[in-house]
This record gives structure tokens, C-alpha cells and sequence, in this order.
């Protein structure tokens, strides 16, 4: 199975809106989709962390060119809770793709881009009960160092982590 992992574009927002405006791709990011203006500064914010880090969430291009998500890493967002200064590799693809071996490849090459630029360790994020993603971090060799409360969603989360040094 190929693919490629390419740097979002401004019109990947658009298409991030619609592959992702599912209530089971959203169940464990607060459970519904987005405006697309929130994908066009995820979008943006990825643009930037690729020219100043060389990684970003990258979009997930099918053998054929169509878009499926996004794969890739960045810095920890929320600054007032979680791994504040770690690199979180994510996943998020739409309800078609999924089970069919993407999140993982495109997660392992993350990785191994991610090491081959020096970075140490890269954590994953993942909500409880969400055993698809639970699943790819453990094909991942991740290990699960952490359980902690999601504080504004009050439910629970794991974090996983990999050492690439």
C-alpha cells in the first residue's frame, strides 16, 4: 500500500472539514466536526511548523492523490496541561480509510522522519476508550506511560511515548 504525506495546502481545510464532519471520526475530539475556519488555522499552523520544524500534520495522499487525513507530528498544543514541550505524533483519517493499515505506515514513517532529525522522543495523545488509536501507538512500539483527566472534557486519557534516540 503506498502513499504520500504531503504539507497541507489552504485547500486541504475544506477538505479536513469534510472527511472529518462524522460524528465517529469526531467521537473522541468532542464529538462533532469543526468549522472549516478551524481547518484553515490548523492548516495554517501546519504550514508553519513544517517551514521552522521540518514536520507537521501531514496530509495523507492515497496511491491515486486523494486526500484521507492527516498524519504527522507537532509541538504539544495546550500549553497549561499535558506533555508541555513534546512532540506529539496524531492521527486522524476519514471513516472510509480507516482499518486499512494508513494511520500505522504513515504514523511509522512520522517516526522515522522525526529521528532522522535528531528529535528524542515523540508522545501520542490518545482518549480513553478510543482503542483504534490505542492500537496504532502500540503497533507503534509506544509504550503507555500515563493515564490523566482531559481537563475540559473531564473524561480520561492515555499518553504514550517512544523513544527515538
Amino acid at each position: 500500500m503506498g502513499f504520500t504525506l504531503r504539507v497541507p495546502t489552504e485547500e486541504d481545510a475544506y477538505v479536513w472539514h469534510e472527511l472529518f464532519n462524522d460524528p465517529e471520526v469526531m467521537e473522541f475530539h468532542g464529538g462533532r466536526g469543526h468549522s472549516v475556519a478551524v481547518y484553515e488555522e490548523l492548516t495554517a499552523r501546519q504550514r508553519a511548523h513544517d517551514a521552522t520544524l521540518g514536520y507537521c500534520l501531514w496530509t495523507v495522499l492515497s496511491p491515486s492523490g486523494v486526500p484521507l487525513g492527516f498524519v504527522g507530528a507537532q509541538p504539544w498544543q495546550p500549553q497549561d496541561w499535558g506533555p508541555v514541550g513534546e512532540i506529539e505524533i496524531g492521527w486522524r483519517l476519514g471513516r472510509e480509510h480507516w482499518g486499512q493499515g494508513y494511520a500505522t505506515r504513515c504514523a511509522q514513517e512520522t517516526l522515522r522522519r522525526l529521528k532522522e532529525m535528531g528529535v528524542p522522543r515523540a508522545v501520542a495523545m490518545v482518549a480513553e476508550g478510543n482503542h483504534r488509536s490505542a492500537a496504532v501507538a502500540e503497533r507503534l512500539e509506544m509504550r503507555h506511560v500515563e493515564s490523566f483527566t482531559i481537563p475540559h472534557r473531564g473524561t480520561r486519557g492515555r499518553r504514550y511515548e517512544l523513544s527515538l534516540a
